[in-house]
């Protein structure tokens, strides 16, 4: 007969798993918690594999973005082959011919199986500077006769896929900026709002309630238009991560006013005031950390909205312009019915918009579940 004191006794395996808790930091538990969160997990492999594109988007890239040639304009998506070519696994990419449509004037691109082309990895071209500071002339792939279009072309045969990947450098780095520089604006003016009350979060509370109450697109559309058209490509990108922060700012203030209000009357708190520390310091070192998880949580759901704001700025005209590359430049050639028709391809920047709002979405969930203190 067993002994039914022993039936209760912990076993040694879950012993330890109890003492790692109960010594653990709050971001270790915070992490474990992200680790079961798969679609999570998946999101942030996915977002990294996105900014090591967007970051070296110079080696990945098969072409210059700016390079054209029009007798290549809107050339369908080639396919990379591995059988039947030059040689055993080795890929390659076949050829096209252009040929006129007599009826319709239309150019129509047919594969030509006598154009084989090898595609090499590691392949020499044309030379480019990586971040502007080193001249380099390899690229991961490429080939060295004919053309190798990955994605397709544009109307004046610009390789779509390298457009996309220098695009993703402009898109994704505009929605951290953006919201770095909104997160900043976000937690001081809100923390402030809470904390010392009175007039100060009156007049907070009211400045938020007006641009809330203006319509998103058409106060994009009157700051955008204030932006002087001789400005460079440079200062534009600025100028709209600046219009895109100060309208995205509002929520977060929100957020940190209502915690500060519930943290304000804290004991730490006060044991911060009692011994001289300053309003700033106070909200800065003492009660923005506590509750940091959530800022995180919060900052991380509201980049895909940085990156949509600027797509839709930019497929409506008004934000970025050309020379400049980002997603939504890309989709202004997909404006109209007859070419998403005729080149479906063009609108292969707006499944990037889509795969990378999706796995900040997914991410964003996975924090914030990892960081709620009442989570299992």
């Amino acid at each position: 007969m067993s002994d039914p004191v022993k039936e209760f006794e912990p076993v040694e395996g879950e012993e330890v798993v109890e003492s790692r808790i109960y010594v653990a930091s709050q971001w270790k538990l915070m992490w474990w918690r992200f680790t079961k969160h798969k679609m999570a997990v998946a999101s942030g492999i996915v977002l990294l594999l996105l900014f090591l594109l967007a970051i070296f988007c110079e080696f990945f890239s098969v072409y210059d973005p700016n390079t054209y040639d029009s007798k290549y304009s809107y050339m369908p998506p080639q396919r990379i082959r591995f059988f039947g070519g030059p040689g055993p696994f080795r890929p390659y990419v076949y050829g096209f011919t252009l040929k006129l449509d007599p009826e319709t004037l239309r150019k129509r691109y047919v594969i030509d199986t006598a154009k084989v082309y090898p595609v090499r990895i590691l392949a020499r071209g044309e030379a480019y500077k990586l971040w502007g500071l080193w001249t380099v002339h390899r690229r991961l792939i490429g080939v060295g006769e004919g053309h190798l279009f990955l994605l397709g072309t544009d109307r004046l045969g610009r390789d779509l896929f390298s457009r996309i990947l220098y695009g993703a450098r402009i898109s994704m780095s505009i929605g951290l900026i953006g919201v770095f520089l909104s997160m900043v604006l976000g937690v001081v003016i809100g923390g402030l709002s809470g904390y010392v009350g009175g007039i100060l979060d009156r007049v907070v509370q009211r400045v938020i309630e007006v641009l809330r109450c203006v319509p998103t697109i058409p106060l994009w559309m009157a700051l955008s238009a204030a932006l002087p058209a001789h400005w460079p490509p440079l200062r534009v990108y600025f100028a709209i991560t600046l219009i895109l922060s100060f309208v995205s700012w509002t929520g977060l203030a929100r957020v940190v006013r209502s915690k500060f209000l519930s943290l304000r009357e804290e004991d730490f708190v006060l044991a911060a005031r009692l011994i001289g520390a300053g309003k700033m310091r106070i909200v800065l070192r003492h009660m923005v950390p506590s509750f940091l998880s959530y800022i995180i949580a919060s900052v991380t759901l509201s980049i895909p909205h940085m990156i949509l704001g600027e797509t839709s700025l930019s497929f409506l005209g008004i934000g970025l312009r050309a020379p400049i590359v980002s997603w939504g430049v890309l989709l202004q050639e997909a404006q109209n019915v007859r070419t998403v028709t005729v080149t479906p391809w063009l609108l292969i920047p707006g499944l990037f918009v889509i795969v990378t709002v999706l796995a900040y979405n997914f991410l964003g969930d996975g924090l914030r579940d990892a960081a709620d203190p009442y989570g299992q």
